[in-house]
Order: C-alpha cells, then sequence, then structure tokens
C-alpha cells in the first residue's frame, strides 16, 4: 500500500505544480474552477490517509536506515496539509491566495514527497 500512498501524492503534486504555475505565470488568464483545486486537496489526503495506514503495520526499513522516515513524512504531509487549509480558508475568506503559504505549503509537500520515496523505495 505504500507505493500506492506515493503514487496518489505525486499525482497530487503533479496536479499542485500546474496550479502554483498558472496563478504565478497567468495571472491575467481566468482562474481555474474550485474542481481542479478539490482534486489536488483529495488525492493529497487520500495519499496522506493511506501513508497512515501503512504506518501501522509492520516496521520496515530498519536495516537500511530508514525506519523513521514514514514517520518524518507523515508529519510533513500534516504540515503540509495544515497549510493547504489555510490557503483554503484564506481564499474563501479574502479571494486572494497568500502567495507566502503556498510556497510553504509547496516546499513541505517536496520534502515530504522526497522522504514518502526514499522510504518506499529503500524501505
Amino acid at each position: 500500500m505504500l507505493p500506492l500512498s506515493l503514487s496518489l501524492l505525486v499525482l497530487a503534486a503533479c496536479i499542485g505544480l500546474a496550479l502554483a504555475t498558472l496563478h504565478l505565470t497567468a495571472a491575467r488568464l481566468r482562474p481555474l474552477r474550485w474542481p481542479v483545486w478539490a482534486m489536488h486537496g483529495l488525492l493529497g489526503a487520500a495519499g496522506f490517509s493511506v501513508l497512515l495506514l501503512c504506518l501501522g503495520g509492520p516496521p520496515r526499513g530498519a536495516a537500511m536506515g530508514v525506519a523513521g522516515f514514514g514517520r518524518v513524512a507523515a508529519i510533513l504531509l500534516g504540515l503540509t496539509l495544515l497549510a493547504g487549509l489555510e490557503i483554503l480558508f484564506e481564499r474563501l475568506r479574502h479571494h486572494r491566495l497568500p502567495v507566502l503559504m503556498v510556497g510553504l505549503h509547496a516546499t513541505l509537500a517536496i520534502a515530504a514527497l522526497t522522504v514518502l520515496a526514499a522510504y518506499t523505495v529503500v524501505g
């Protein structure tokens, strides 16, 4: 199930990259509809949920030194989720995206995805 979690999160990251690129480069274009934003969030939350389910199973990666990577990825993804919710609330309140929070959200997501990829492949 760990590869499923990684796959869902990679898909969410690809959609997030497209959303961030469109937001930062094409401000004059009509913004994307809410289903694209919802799909990004739902895929990320689903990948996070599957990861939490996987962490309840038998320990893995101790021989390769990556036993704690799963917990670290889960913590980073939890922080990413909180940052994403803050972006959503700010968007609903002020009708604009807080660029600093978008950057923090992306940074946390990339770090979590990197740690999870190492945990999945090496562990």
